[in-house]
């Protein structure tokens, strides 16, 4: 009786069994890899997406909600600052809830404060709900970084990571042209909204086909000093880094308090951090070789990358007399070569050294932006594209071997706290970036226009004889002369700028080959069990 009822019965009992030893092993994958990816990249997307997709409907906001352009770009701002700060918060919330609970929540939070975005009837309002979604928006990309790396077997983690850095590289450009389509055709409400449909989904695919991976979590220390100065900190340096050119910089009695807040409670959260038995941020990743290598080469990289994506934009819009559509549209075919190399890149490149792949991004990426050095006022759409066209080749080869390297040398227990490190070291580097770039932009054709003036004169009759022989005197021709002249030294300055972009990147081809093979990334936390 006893033979005959247990292998009838046990099968049916104990079948799940085999399914949760594999959610614990390191052999877990989702029922459907396709649609896992799919959700997370998802959520990147929308993320990524949301940090570019307002700029370009400021203005209308600041229109319907009463208050100035001026006051409209804390909407920007706020978000920045929120998610700057808890960016590097990511390591500790993955201690704490695991990297699934912790992607979902982040991603079904993100959707709602999308939604109060949306519904927001006055401007402190919408400011609140953008730093609640920046706040938990944050997590959002180191997670989904450490989930791809985990969920696909050690061959196929080139094309994971390939694929989120297609990502990354698709969602800014398509931000202010899809802001600018659904305001123009809309309301701005809706840039908002359309993140609900797109957070609701992922997160209910990726809760589904990962409810079996089993994440270990312990409830670490709160370490109160460290998240206070990190907040205080990095808080205080975001607003500078934004505000500063609004407020010429340190002539701004704000922006001189601001700073020394700053800098006061970033040095005290360095020394605490570093010397903390249970830091909130684990500075001492850093240790790692690769891992130190790799984040400095993609903080430089992708701070250089980001000028390339503020200058190029605002050159066709205030030089050229491009619209920001058009704009848009020549800066867009920066992101066909990335999408269509994507699997190729993914597929083959654990073949090949990453330290040559990335020098191939920097050479390429260098080379147009020297392109750019020679560019002029009279220049055609095609050229731009053109030019636009082939530093998609250079992104394409760039965040997927840079990332590997970076990741190549952590504990698997280590990703998500060291991807969402990297990451926040690469937003704090665009930040700056975005701070310089607008800076030596605009002195350096102040500079220009002053030497350029020296050379028109009362008594140099031939530029006013010019204007008059088109039926422009007087007055006119004055007015018309100086924009001339602030053209030029803008267009000048613009050239200067990429010449030294591309010089930046040059020399990082030599950052980079100071990394140490092998360079394979590791499975996250949820392979350790």
């Amino acid at each position: 009786m006893t033979s005959k009822w247990l292998p009838r019965v046990l099968p049916e009992r104990l079948s799940p069994i085999p399914q949760v030893i594999r959610a614990m092993s390191s052999e877990f994958r989702p029922p459907n890899l396709a649609l896992t990816t799919v959700g997370l990249s998802l959520a990147t997307f929308m993320q990524v997406l949301d940090t570019t997709i307002a700029n370009v409907s400021l203005p209308t906001i600041a229109g319907n909600l009463g208050v100035s352009v001026n006051q409209s770009t804390w909407v920007i701002t706020s978000f920045a600052v929120s998610m700057a700060i808890s960016l590097p918060l990511t390591g500790f919330l993955t201690r704490r809830f695991g990297e699934v609970k912790l992607f979902i929540w982040s991603t079904l939070l993100f959707s709602i404060a999308s939604f109060l975005c949306g519904i927001a009837q006055s401007m402190p309002m919408l400011i609140l709900f953008r730093a609640i979604q920046g706040a938990v928006a944050g997590p959002m990309y180191p997670v989904t970084q450490s989930l791809l790396i985990s969920i696909y077997p050690p061959a196929k983690r080139g094309m994971a990571l390939a694929l989120l850095a297609m990502v990354t590289v698709v969602a800014p450009i398509a931000g202010p042209i899809l802001g600018g389509w659904i305001t123009d055709n809309y309301s701005w409400p809706w840039i908002f909204f359309i993140n609900v449909p797109i957070g609701i989904f992922a997160s209910s695919v990726v809760a589904n086909q990962m409810r079996l991976r089993v994440d270990t979590t312990t409830r670490p220390k709160i370490d109160y000093v460290g998240l206070v100065t990190l907040i205080v900190g990095v808080g205080a340096l975001q607003i500078v880094l934004d505000k500063g050119n609004d407020e010429d910089w340190f002539n701004s009695q704000f922006i001189v308090v601001t700073s020394i807040v700053s800098a006061v409670a970033l040095a005290v959260f360095l020394i605490w951090e570093l010397t903390d038995e249970h830091p909130i941020v684990d500075l001492k990743l850093l240790r790692h070789h690769n891992f130190r290598t790799g984040t400095i080469a993609l903080v430089l990289a992708y701070a250089a990358f980001f000028a390339i994506g503020l200058l190029v934009p605002q050159w066709l819009q205030r030089n050229l007399g491009y619209t920001s559509t058009w704009a848009g549209f020549a800066a867009a075919p920066l992101g066909i070569l990335p999408v269509m190399l994507t699997f190729i890149v993914g597929k083959y490149a654990a073949r090949t050294d990453m330290r040559l792949l990335a020098s191939c991004a920097f050479l390429v990426m260098g080379a147009t932006c020297f392109m750019r050095a020679n560019f002029f006022l009279e220049i055609d759409f095609w050229h731009v594209a053109g030019v636009q066209l082939l530093q998609g080749l250079g992104v394409a080869l760039f965040f997927m071997p840079v990332t590997t390297i970076l990741l190549s040398d952590l504990l698997p227990s280590e990703i998500a706290a060291g991807g969402g490190l990297a990451t926040f070291l690469r937003t704090l580097g665009a930040s700056f970036s975005a701070s310089l770039t607008t800076f030596l932009w605009d002195h350096r054709a102040i500079v220009h226009h002053a030497h350029l003036s020296e050379h028109i004169t009362p008594y140099d009759s031939s530029p006013q004889a010019a204007l008059q022989a088109v039926g422009i005197s007087g007055q006119a021709s004055n007015a018309m002369l100086d924009q001339m002249i602030t053209q030029q030294g803008f267009q000048m300055s613009f050239n200067e700028v990429f010449h030294m972009l591309g010089w930046i990147f040059f020399s990082l081809v030599v950052v980079v080959w100071l990394a140490r093979p092998p360079f394979a990334a590791k499975a996250g936390p949820g392979a350790d069990h």
